[in-house]
């Protein structure tokens, strides 16, 4: 959902982002032999790198950290037209963010002119939807992408906490509002508590085998993401040698961006890849 949103830039004179991904590959072969009795990923986690790539974009601030300053690719907002989706493709892609067993009964949004409205009513409390680019970090490279066709399902506290500021982008969008008035308009929702304070447990499922996250790498990952009120990504290990876990900031990539964060609540979210897609299938196929 409000996509992290997997940007991962490599750069011949930035070999960081080689070093951490060969890195993060060591780590996921030994998990891979060391937890044989888990179903976690042995085919996939071979081939972590062209996977990982995505993934390792959560936290393109640790990793890349002058990623925002490089050649936006996406300068301006494209005509509206390039953001919809032919409504009942949307509402497939939409459910496929989570295994059927969720996603079956769960309220789909779709986005329209006026921004997202409901097309599905669910009744299980989570919320399937379409992010695009402008859901993501402020500062992010593909902000504007009409590319970028994220499948997400929050669960009930994501629906009640983080859709509504979703919401409030679209409508901002829609209206051919600029990024620095999507800004402030949110900044203003928040000081008037029109936006609601994040709740405990939210969380996001962005499973489906048919997004479209990135124009980097495999352009797609199977994963789930927390979003936490934590300001220190340290107590989950995140971003640890071996550890699955990684994260970033919800507001902006960049840790320079200290005016802009100002006047919006800190939200850092945790992602975890998962090895199937929602429908079951391996993410990736492993052959010797």
């Amino acid at each position: 959902m409000p996509q992290y949103r997997i940007a991962l830039y490599h750069s011949d004179d930035d070999p960081s982002v080689e070093t951490e991904a060969i890195r993060i590959e060591k780590a996921s072969e030994r998990r891979r032999k060391d937890n044989s009795r888990m179903r976690t990923p042995s085919k996939t986690m071979k081939r972590a790198i062209w996977i990982m790539a995505p993934v390792l974009a959560i936290s393109i601030g640790l990793l890349v950290p002058n990623a925002a300053a490089q050649p936006d690719p996406y300068p301006k907002m494209a005509p509206v037209d390039q953001y919809l989706m032919e409504e009942n493709a949307e509402i497939q892609l939409a459910r496929s963010a989570a295994p059927d067993s969720i996603s079956r009964d769960a309220t789909i949004l779709v986005l329209r002119r006026q921004g997202y409205e409901t097309a599905v009513e669910g009744k299980n409390g989570f919320v399937c939807m379409v992010g695009r680019g402008w859901t993501g970090m402020f500062d992010w490279p593909e902000f504007w992408s009409p590319k970028v066709k994220a499948a997400d399902c929050l669960n009930p506290q994501a629906a009640r906490s983080i859709m509504p500021i979703v919401s409030l982008r679209a409508r901002m969008v829609m209206a051919g509002r600029s990024k620095e008035e999507m800004v402030s308009a949110v900044k203003t929702a928040f000081e008037k508590k029109q936006l609601p304070s994040l709740e405990s447990g939210a969380m996001d499922y962005m499973m489906s085998k048919s997004s479209y996250l990135t124009d980097q790498g495999g352009h797609n990952v199977p994963h789930v993401m927390f979003y936490t009120r934590d300001e220190n990504a340290e107590d989950w290990g995140s971003g640890a040698a071996g550890s699955p876990i990684m994260s970033s900031p919800y507001w902006f990539i960049s840790q320079k961006e200290e005016s802009q964060r100002k006047g919006l609540p800190p939200i850092l979210v945790f992602l975890v890849m998962v090895a199937d897609w929602s429908d079951g299938t391996p993410a990736i196929e492993h052959h010797d």
